[in-house]
């Protein structure tokens, strides 16, 4: 790296104008960015983000800051698809799937009215791009974007859990690489430590309600016996369809035809992911190496085994 992550926190212009150009808009069409995913080309001319407002890629002044600044484009199509598989992936194993990000720039009603699964990817879709620049600033990627100088103290701001995930990494210099000497420093951790870091936060997150406060109103946890949310946490306002059936009306895809574990217990199990609608077994070919046999010098040779397996599929 150029120059250590935490120094770049400390110089985050550049982060500030991807944030803050992609979620000043209205709640309903904040992550419809999310749909760059689906770009597979350059990103080099003025003209091209015409292109993307045209197939609604962008909005509003998101075509302007795009024309303006074309070097972070193709990295905001980065983040956009990598949030996309954190999203994916972390609930793949469970009723709501994330499949609803795919449909992006359409968003289904679960991801715009309010709940738990909305707030889990708008904060997936912030941290993603949080994510990409600090990391093409730290490589030193972007001319407009650079190290800053030495902190005095740890970053701060609204960078929800990037910046909380920080580790520490460390390479030793000592003699037969001993630790005698080390050079340590603040790093990224994936964005897919990150999605799960968000997991946990989407299971408690808090259902809140609009309360007057003295003469101002604000978002007051609905059950009056919870403490304070922080601002780190996950709220939502809508209550979350099952998932079981599908329902456009709400955004619930539903499960019929899902994969399910027939020996689990969690939420990837048969019972939990069929909703008590049974499910029907088949048997899959798999292929794999096997009988691998090491010939001096140098090479491996296998063979491929077919094995039948059992697959467990929801009515």
């Amino acid at each position: 790296m150029a120059c250590s992550i935490i120094r770049i926190y400390c110089n985050m212009r550049c982060i500030l104008l991807i944030i803050v150009s992609i979620l000043v808009l209205t709640p309903t069409t904040a992550v419809h960015w999310i749909a760059l995913s689906k770009w597979r080309h350059g990103w080099n001319k003025s003209s091209q983000c015409l292109y993307a407002k045209k197939h609604y890629l962008l909005k509003g002044r998101q075509v302007s800051l795009c024309q303006k600044h074309l070097e972070v484009m193709s990295h905001l199509v980065s983040a956009a698809k990598e949030a996309k598989s954190v999203c994916l992936a972390a609930f793949s194993d469970m009723r709501w799937n994330c499949s609803s990000i795919t449909h992006a720039p359409y968003l289904t009603p679960d991801l715009v009215k309010g709940t738990r699964e909305q707030a889990y990817v708008y904060a997936l879709a912030s941290a993603a791009v949080a994510h990409s620049i600090a990391r093409v600033c730290s490589d030193g990627s972007l001319t407009t974007c650079t190290c800053g100088a030495i902190p005095h103290e740890p970053p701060h701001g609204d960078f929800q859990a990037v910046r909380s995930s920080l580790q520490t990494d460390c390479k030793c210099h000592g003699v037969s690489g001993s630790c005698n000497i080390k050079t340590c420093w603040r790093a990224l951790p994936r964005l897919s430590d990150i999605g799960e870091r968000l997991k946990r936060k989407y299971y408690i997150a808090t259902e809140v309600k609009m309360r007057q406060i003295g003469s101002k109103y604000q978002l007051m946890p609905a059950n009056g016996k919870l403490s304070m949310y922080q601002k780190n946490d996950l709220i939502f306002v809508a209550k979350s369809p099952d998932y079981c059936l599908r329902d456009d009306r709400v955004g619930s895809p539903g499960t019929h035809g899902r994969l399910c574990n027939n020996t689990s217990t969690g939420t990837d199990s048969c019972d939990s992911m069929c909703c008590g609608r049974g499910y029907r077994t088949f048997t899959t070919e798999t292929f794999s190496r096997c009988q691998c046999k090491y010939y001096w010098c140098c090479y491996v040779k296998c063979q491929v085994c077919r094995t039948w397996v059992n697959a467990y599929e929801c009515n």
